[in-house]
């Protein structure tokens, strides 16, 4: 029977423990400072690729998904564990460390990609997505604004792609070279990474004429004054779509839309399907988008881009129509009618489309601006962070603003505590990490 945490604890500094993270720097160098403010810091590493970005003194499980909950349990007893830091709360081994940290007491804080993007990282405590507690009505939005400040205005933390496909690949080979040090690790991703690689490949070999198309469909589009509903999709492995909506994957979300749009749409409002940035190419969604449209009989009103900009596609469209992205929150900004068929943090009534898809085509209900204005305010007080994973100087950023917000979160004597072994050292507990 698991036990809740003892409040002797609360006289000692908080003792963090990070799994996994994203393939970056950003955890170590969050660890790091924490550990300098006088925290205790933990980290256990499930394959190889965690080990190369960690950096610090780790502990290893290398063991099976089924004995994860027992060795989970016993650890955060053992070392007095109060805090456990992760990335993404929906895989496997982020489940169980959820469900034992509820259990026990212990804070749980979640890192994501922005909510709002770019510059923005999401660090949140207990849970991002469909296990946020952000606000879920117009009232508690409007409430709790009224509460708070105006946001200041964000630094520029744009990331650096190369860098990020540097360091993606470096995680991976490290995982796919070594595996013997971790001969139970299965990744969460339904994929192995080399179909994945190979997918990318096979993309960027086509890379000019898709990007040639989406250009000259975007001319076309601005030329004749097109009239049409955008229909961005999202990657298919995401945890968006795999936990947090009604769909098995995104054929299931497309041809849902698309049959739809046939029966409740007229000529001549088009359908402009998009693809997702970082899809890997591996599965062929243009072919599927035109089968559907074929299957539905509106093969002459569906058009798909892979590439263009985002930004204005949204403005140019009459609505758009997702699952949960965080393509939602900017069309909410712009001002576009937006449906979301998922669990959404925005998706409620005053800011979404509240009816079904099929009348979204004929009467589409745009956002209340005063209370978009009030959920950004919200969103970001609550859950946004300045700064990046994928550059050393935004990840700098991202950890001088996650470091008081995880702070804040922890009981004052757990902070004072911390404080009274910082003043011992000899840095002082700065804020910023070193390179």
């Amino acid at each position: 029977m698991l036990q809740s945490r003892p409040d002797a604890l609360l006289d000692r500094p908080a003792t963090f423990l990070f799994l996994q993270g994203i393939a970056s720097p950003f955890f170590a160098d969050l660890g790091r400072t924490l550990k300098a403010r006088g925290h205790q810091v933990r980290r256990i590493n499930f394959c190889s690729g965690d080990w190369l970005f960690w950096r610090l003194p780790s502990d290893h499980y290398r063991g099976s998904r089924d004995g994860w909950e027992a060795y989970l349990d016993a650890y955060v007893a053992r070392h007095a564990v109060t805090d456990i830091v992760l990335f993404g709360d929906c895989r496997p081994f982020h489940v169980t460390a959820r469900e034992i940290a509820k259990t026990r007491g212990l804070r749980v804080h979640v890192f994501e990609e922005g909510y709002i993007r770019p510059n923005w990282i999401t660090c949140e405590l207990g849970g991002v997505n469909g296990h946020s507690s952000l606000p879920k009505t117009a009232e508690e939005v409007r409430a709790l604004a009224r509460r708070l400040p105006q946001p200041g205005r964000a630094m520029p933390s744009t990331g650096d792609m190369a860098r990020r496909s540097l360091w993606d690949v470096a995680y991976n080979i490290a995982n796919i070279g070594f595996p013997y040090f971790y001969p139970n690790f299965r990744s969460h991703r339904p994929t192995h990474i080399a179909a994945e690689y190979a997918g990318w490949i096979k993309k960027f070999s086509r890379r000019g004429r898709t990007r040639r198309e989406a250009v000259r469909c975007n001319e076309i589009y601005n030329a004749v004054g097109a009239d049409y509903f955008l229909l961005p999709l999202q990657l298919d492995s995401d945890y968006q779509i795999r936990v947090h909506s009604p769909f098995l994957g995104v054929e299931g979300f497309m041809d849902r839309v698309i049959k739809s749009f046939a029966s409740a749409s007229a000529a001549p409002t088009r359908l402009l399907v998009k693809l997702h940035p970082l899809d890997s190419g591996l599965i062929n969604w243009r072919k599927f988008a035109r089968a559907s449209a074929r299957r539905h009989g509106v093969s002459d009103r569906l058009d798909f881009i892979d590439g263009g900009d985002l930004p204005s596609l949204i403005q140019g469209s009459r609505g758009v129509v997702i699952v949960n992205s965080t393509v939602g929150m900017l069309s909410l900004e712009m001002g576009r009618p937006t449906l979301a068929t998922g669990t959404a943090i925005y998706n409620m009534a005053g800011l979404t489309h509240q009816g079904d898809v099929d009348s979204f085509w004929t009467d589409p209900t745009g956002p209340d601006m005063a209370l978009m204005a009030d959920f950004r305010r919200v969103v970001l007080h609550r859950t946004q962070v300045n700064g990046g994973f994928f550059s050393h100087a935004a990840i700098a950023r991202a950890v001088a603003g996650t470091v008081p917000r995880i702070e804040a979160a922890l009981p004052d004597a757990m902070v004072a505590a911390a404080r009274t072994i910082r003043e011992g050292t000899e840095d002082g507990g700065r804020l910023a990490p070193v390179y």
